[in-house]
């Protein structure tokens, strides 16, 4: 197994993820870093092992923070997020693919970007709506647009798990699925 393949899954002071989504994760170069800053504990090792000319260490597979971090009270407006928050499909058609996001009321039209003005769409849908408003479209999204809280996006994320869960992060982590070798 190549260092490259071996993050390591960060938690917070409390045994927490700092986030799910995207799932904290450091490259292997960050975790051994900063075990060596006393910035983290190590919780759990890879079978993998990096050298140095001095010393040799099993690369971490999750490290805790030693210092509590204060989790954000509201998520971040990121074009991941509404996605997410949309579960990652046109709120017109259904579509997943292709996804951009659509304003509601167009920027053309001083429509602003935030919460309850954009929503998922795909390319053609977006395309076709264009700079009008959903009536004169007669295109309305399945949901309308929220701003929505951490533990909505939390929740919502629990459907789209990392292609990748070593086991070792399976005590951490609250996904149903089959977990990597």
């Amino acid at each position: 197994m190549a260092p490259e393949s071996c993050p390591a899954l960060v938690l917070n002071a409390d045994y927490r993820p700092l986030s799910y989504f995207p799932l904290s994760l450091w490259p292997w170069q960050e975790a051994v870093k900063a075990v060596f800053m006393d910035r983290v504990n190590i919780v759990s090792e890879y079978d993998r092992v990096v050298h140095s000319a001095s010393m040799s260490m099993r690369l971490p597979s999750v490290v805790s923070l030693k210092r509590y971090v204060q989790p954000s009270r509201r998520p971040a407006f990121t074009r991941f997020n509404v996605f997410l928050r949309d579960h990652f499909e046109c709120q017109y058609c259904g579509d997943d693919n292709d996804l951009t996001f659509d304003h509601l009321i167009p920027r053309s039209r001083g429509g602003l970007t935030r919460w309850d003005n954009v929503v998922t769409a795909c390319a053609t849908c977006n395309l076709l709506k264009g700079g009008r408003v959903p009536r004169e479209a007669s295109m309305f999204p399945k949901v309308h647009p929220f701003e929505p809280t951490v533990l909505h996006l939390q929740r919502a994320g629990q459907a789209f798990p990392p292609n990748h869960l070593h086991e070792s992060w399976r005590d951490f982590l609250y996904w149903d699925t089959p977990l990597d070798p």
